[in-house]
């Protein structure tokens, strides 16, 4: 029987959610090198097999997985870099690295987020600054949480690329045991809703800390998804059914579960908290935070109507008191 070399990719990031695509990807014929920024938490890896900082119940098999602090020794040789670190922090995670040093690599983008002041999806920023062709970009949606991945709850990926080889090959490299995939073409949608779910949560969460209930957060949601499809329409004209997992399913897992970060953080800022106190509580990063702002300002192009945009923004950048904002929400919601 011939023994096929197994895929070799980079994982950029040492959070939650690359803890969880570095367990699903070592079920699997890859071998992973993890880049992660702390030195601490990769020779704790090395030594006991398992982040000290995220998941820590999740076991890394170390004789698949190679844990390294140099971003260039990283991505030497790969195949395949998986992005997945928080939107604020990718320019420092990939620094030192030019055009040059992706050459001929696939790049996979797990980051839900928009590249702040720059206003742009992350895989658009990456074509950008590397030149990167499109039809080696891709990225990866839920609904998949990652704590749910570290517990092996049976879960589902999306993979979406304007290539569809490139998303199937992707796909492959993701289906385990416990997660299904499904590859797709409409990349621009999927990464904007996954961006767009991320707002949506912060509403639910801030509602959440108001004292408001069920019936009024299955009103914002399904008034959200009406809100998604305007914008996404509007920003990319392309015939799709958001009603699909990687659209509807992963809005509401981020709104509902009390795993989303996002919906967290709204539910401090709804208590009372402030933005500054409200991610020392956390200790993680809420992508929608800076996602609110980047859409608002897209959207003065666009004109599309966004009123729970709107209200999310007012309340974290203008400073808006909650319960003003979401008085004047209600009044629209339908």
């Amino acid at each position: 029987m011939k023994v096929t070399q197994p895929v070799r990719l980079t994982m950029v990031g040492g959070g939650s959610w690359a803890t969880a695509l570095v367990k699903i990807l070592s079920e699997n014929n890859v071998s992973v090198k993890w880049w992660l920024r702390k030195k601490s938490d990769a020779d704790h890896i090395k030594k006991f097999g398992h982040n000290p900082s995220y998941l820590s119940d999740v076991q890394i098999n170390t004789r698949k997985v190679k844990v390294c602090t140099k971003i260039r020794d990283a991505i030497r040789d790969s195949d395949y870099v998986v992005l997945a670190v928080p939107t604020a922090f990718i320019a420092d995670a990939l620094t030192g690295l030019k055009p040059e040093h992706f050459a001929g690599k696939y790049v996979v983008s797990a980051i839900k987020g928009m590249i702040p002041g720059a206003n742009q999806l992350v895989t658009d920023w990456v074509s950008d600054q590397y030149g990167v062709p499109t039809n080696k970009m891709s990225v990866i949606a839920g609904p998949c949480h990652a704590e749910e991945v570290a517990l092996e709850k049976h879960s589902y990926l999306t993979i979406a690329s304007q290539d569809h080889t490139c998303a199937e090959e992707v796909a492959d490299l993701l289906r385990c045991r416990f997660v299904q995939t499904t590859p797709v073409d409409d990349i621009y949608g999927v990464e904007y809703s996954a961006v767009m779910k991320n707002i949506i949560a912060l509403a639910c969460g801030i509602t959440r800390g108001l004292g408001y209930g069920d019936n009024f957060q299955a009103v914002l949601v399904s008034n959200a998804m009406q809100e998604i499809k305007r914008f996404v329409d509007a920003v990319y004209p392309k015939h799709r059914d958001l009603s699909g997992s990687a659209y509807l399913g992963d809005l509401l897992v981020t709104a509902y579960s009390p795993f989303s970060r996002n919906r967290t953080f709204g539910t401090l800022i709804g208590r009372g908290y402030t933005i500054q106190s409200a991610q020392a509580e956390m200790n993680m990063i809420a992508e929608g935070y800076y996602a609110v702002k980047s859409i608002f300002e897209i959207n003065r192009q666009f004109g599309v109507d966004m009123p729970i945009t709107n209200a999310v923004y007012t309340i974290l950048y203008e400073k808006a008191a909650p319960t003003g904002a979401m008085n004047v929400l209600k009044e629209v919601l339908t």
